[in-house]
């Protein structure tokens, strides 16, 4: 009779169940699993850091709309990966963090890198498990996927002992799962539907807010149509950006704070009232606004700002509830209003308020004038990942998205260090396609050496780094006595020689003259490449009328 392993076991259900990708780092006990995954045809990419492997799921898991996953070796591989749970927890992805153990005849012995790590990732899960022994691995692995993709996407994680990694059983003894299909499509209640378009018409000053959560759930054909069909200006969160192109003329993203202080009924789909939109209160929104809440998480509803109608459920399915029902009865916002008018002045105010420094030839350069070359340059299916503080916050305002889901950044959890992570997973889930991180230097640091990653596999990935030489911006020069200053970095860095060290494309920018040529010419390799940007570290943003965080 013949025998299989538990590698190949859990190898051939994480297939069975969906999983097309999985990043990490091998060693003792998980060498035999990365293996036995390449055997199955599921995709490996060895990382080098168990962070950016664990941020690389989650991204895979988002994009291909199904949990992928992350290898790890027991102890200190898990623990460092925890980081990635936490971020896909609050990002609200799925994805399956796989740990090694050490083996269950050595439990409470101390053995080579034991820890309770089932424990240790609960926090951050919707489900963890150990795997005790060969015929439970199906039945476990379907539990995971099942559970990190229905109802509210998750992280979730399975423990896999040493002896049960390498032992051998007879296959016939082995049984197996169901296959996880797609979630179901809740719809919410018709009544809700009828009042939310009843609200929308009374408004005055309407407004409508897309948010991740309609490009996880796939609905940008409907969410296009219900903004053609009703006329609605609408203000796309970070990673909404794209469900409806940011070149829409309705789009209200370059008068984002007017549209949230003015707005009067905002139906909120797919997005949280968290500090990414100031908890949905005064000065930064209308105190007496109405919100029509679209989640589909009935928790949701409610939070830090009492819902005027609750629409629980798939975001693809009610926003077709809400298509359908304007079919029956037609209604669209007035084509000249205050409303339209103010949000066009401000918009045009805005972008007054740049211009001189898209304009400005000072070497180093600004912000604005680093991101008026890379905005031209972009390709419209880019696939952008933004990180950094500056970067990220200046780069979302200037650097257009006109796809779904091709803009991944901090999101929820605020997180530093998920750019390369992320971009290698954007690159292997998207052939065919360029990814575009554009990083400050600080934000390079936590993950540069995934650069190897990236040529290793020969990723069509461009890293465009904006140095300012520090957190929020450094100094010209070091100070000849006394330390540096906490959030300064040395500011004669040269970070694309970290390309140059693995072969890729490496190209130094500190005249704007030379920015558009660097671009070209790292685009033209077909391959990575680092183009290092030095800006003034003075650098910032314009003025704002409010401080970026709410309090």
């Amino acid at each position: 009779m013949a025998e299989i392993s538990g590698a190949r076991i859990l190898a051939r259900n994480l297939e069975q169940q969906g999983v097309e990708y999985v990043f990490g780092i091998v060693g003792f006990p998980v060498v035999p699993v990365a293996y036995a995954l390449q055997k199955e045809g599921i995709t490996f990419i060895g990382m080098r850091n168990e962070q950016s492997a664990s941020y690389a799921a989650q991204a895979a898991g988002y994009l291909t709309g199904r949990p992928q996953g992350c290898l790890v070796v027991s102890g200190p591989g898990v623990i460092h990966a925890l980081a990635g749970l936490a971020n896909a927890k609050e990002n609200l992805w799925p994805m399956i963090l796989i740990g090694g153990a050490s083996p269950t005849d050595q439990n409470g012995m101390g053995a080579f890198q034991e820890e309770d790590q089932v424990a240790a990732a609960k926090m951050w899960c919707k489900y963890a498990h150990r795997v005790e022994s060969h015929d439970r691995i199906p039945y476990y692995v379907e539990q995971a996927i099942r559970t990190s993709l229905f109802g509210r996407p998750g992280p979730v994680y399975l423990d896999m002992p040493a002896d049960i990694i390498d032992g051998r059983v007879d296959e016939e003894t082995i049984g197996t799962a169901p296959t996880v299909g797609e979630p179901p499509r809740t719809h919410a209640e018709p009544d809700s539907v009828r009042k939310a378009i009843a609200a929308l018409k009374g408004a005055e000053k309407p407004l409508a807010i897309v948010g991740k959560g309609m490009a996880w759930s796939r609905a940008e054909d409907e969410v296009r149509q219900f903004i053609d069909r009703t006329q609605v200006p609408f203000l796309a969160s970070p990673m909404g950006k794209g469900v409806v192109p940011d070149d829409h003329p309705l789009s209200v993203g370059a008068a984002r704070s007017h549209a949230l202080q003015e707005a009067d009924v905002i139906l909120l789909a797919g997005a949280r009232l968290n500090w990414i939109m100031h908890f949905g209160a005064k000065p930064r929104f209308n105190p007496n606004v109405k919100v029509l809440q679209l989640d589909s998480y009935p928790e949701q509803i409610g939070h830090n700002v009492p819902a005027e109608v609750a629409l629980v459920g798939d975001g693809k399915a009610i926003m077709g509830q809400l298509n359908a029902e304007l079919a029956d009865d037609p209604w669209r916002y007035e084509a000249e209003t205050a409303w339209r008018t103010s949000i066009a002045e401000k918009i045009a105010a805005n972008e007054e308020a740049v211009a001189g420094m898209k304009a400005d030839e000072s070497a180093p350069m600004n912000y604005y004038r680093a991101f008026r070359d890379i905005a031209d340059w972009l390709k419209p299916d880019d696939l952008i990942v933004g990180e950094g503080a500056n970067t990220m916050d200046i780069g979302r305002t200037q650097m257009p998205n006109i796809e779904p889901r091709h803009r991944l950044d901090a999101g929820s959890y605020g997180t530093m260090g998920i750019g390369l992570g992320f971009a290698v997973a954007a690159a292997v889930c998207n052939p065919g396609k360029r990814v575009v991180s554009v990083q400050g230097d600080s934000a390079f640091g936590f993950s540069g050496m995934e650069m190897e990653t990236i040529c290793r596999h020969q990723l069509p990935v461009i890293v465009v780094i904006l140095n300012n030489n520090g957190i929020g911006g450094g100094v010209a020069e070091l100070p000849e006595d006394g330390p540096p200053p906490p959030s300064v970095y040395l500011p004669t860095a040269r970070y694309e020689k970290i390309a140059e060290a693995f072969g890729a494309g490496s190209f130094h920018v500190e005249d704007p003259a030379d920015l558009r040529a660097a671009l070209d010419n790292a685009a033209a390799l077909e391959g990575p490449a680092i183009v290092h940007v030095r800006l003034d570290p003075k650098a910032g943003r314009k003025p704002q009328v409010h401080g970026w965080l709410t309090r």
